[in-house]
């Protein structure tokens, strides 16, 4: 009983681990791209729910950053990026159906996604360091305070972090004012996008996001689940993750939804601050459906109450974890490519670092190069 209470206790603490990444994109594509925030938190709702319960482990469900920061920078619209989604979609349905996501995975070494995966947590950490400096005092004291915490399962690092550090946000600025929130019933407006959308969708959103969707949604999150839950995640493996992610965009993008992804920041976020079962994940979805009906537009005032420099803590340390949690690079080749695929996926993104590594390290096997 006792650890059956300690599980639900962790789960309900890890279900908050990947605001970090959430809230930022999520509260941008609403106040600066224009995106309806009834439809938007409803479909992550619904895409958290039906992923906690498919996969019984905390896989998060994320929002495609490459995509929201070209909707923030290139002013995409409605449309154009319900068309994106439903290119994205259709794309991994297709690696799904025709079993090449499979294949994908066992062509790849591990100490390319092992690179990619160590360079995310790295990139991850250092962004939580930029959110920390918004707002230094308050973000060092957050982190500082979870450094104590983290040791210590029982108590819920994150949870406590993120209310507390709000809170203490709202008392050093008493000229911050509460949220104007209006309560009702809320629902999703459907979106369907013009032949014209296609272009710039496919230009600007689809073709950027998919090599990065394809390795750390897919590849990278597939080994870590097997890793950090194995006999528990025997349902996340690249063939599902295609196709939970293909269907999720195809469902959301008529409702209005952004595009969804999973990710190996998320899990280890969740997974750090205490996360072990789907339900962690499936807290935080029926908050965001609730959160969606009952307040809509004005629920983004909420959500906008938590500073970056509480956010910054959380993925500091879910980045560091990412970045550590690697093993088996014994051999030399191995261990040059890691090292090239990191600093690649750190200093311009993952899908390059993908694209350089899994050549280099068969082209350091057969002995055509040597170092």
């Amino acid at each position: 009983m006792n650890a059956k209470l300690s599980h639900i206790k962790g789960d309900i603490a890890g279900s908050i681990g990947d605001l970090g990444t959430f809230l930022p994109y999520i509260i941008g594509v609403i106040t600066i791209g224009g995106m309806n925030a009834t439809a938007v938190l409803f479909t992550f709702g619904l895409m958290y729910i039906f992923t906690g319960y498919f996969y019984r482990v905390p896989i998060p469900v994320q929002p495609m950053k490459v995509i929201g920061a070209v909707v923030l920078v290139n002013g995409l619209t409605t449309g154009e990026i319900a068309a994106s989604g439903i290119l994205m979609g259709l794309a991994l349905l297709l690696l799904a159906l025709t079993g090449l996501a499979d294949k994908l995975a066992r062509l790849t070494p591990f100490s390319v996604t092992a690179g990619i995966q160590a360079g995310l947590g790295i990139s991850l950490a250092l962004l939580g360091i930029n959110f920390i400096s918004a707002e230094p005092l308050l973000g060092i004291a957050i982190l500082l305070f979870m450094f104590f915490l983290l040791g210590n399962p029982r108590i819920p690092a994150a949870l406590l972090a993120l209310l507390g550090g709000t809170l203490l946000s709202l008392m050093i600025h008493p000229e911050l004012r509460g949220p104007v929130l209006h309560l009702g019933f809320n629902w999703p407006q459907l979106v369907w996008p013009q032949w014209q959308d296609f272009y710039r969708g496919f230009t600007l959103g689809f073709l950027p996001q998919f090599p990065l969707t394809l390795t750390n949604s897919i590849l990278v999150t597939a080994a870590l689940a097997k890793e950090l839950y194995s006999d528990k995640a025997v349902k996340v493996n690249e063939k599902n993750l295609c196709f939970t992610l293909g269907i999720g965009n195809l469902l959301s993008m008529p409702l209005g939804g952004f595009l969804v992804c999973h990710g190996s920041g998320g899990l280890a976020a969740h997974h750090r601050f205490g996360a072990r079962t789907g339900l962690s994940v499936i807290i935080l979805g029926v908050f965001l459906l609730l959160t969606a009906i009952i307040l809509g537009p004005s629920s983004v005032e909420l959500l906008e109450l938590v500073p970056q420099a509480v956010l910054g803590p959380l993925l500091f340390y879910s980045g560091i974890d990412l970045a550590v949690n690697i093993k088996g690079l014994e051999s030399r080749n191995n261990i040059y490519t890691f090292a090239v695929v990191l600093i690649i996926s750190i200093a311009v993104n993952p899908g390059l670092g993908f694209l350089v590594g899994v050549p280099l390290i068969y082209v350091l096997n057969k002995g055509l190069v040597r170092l």
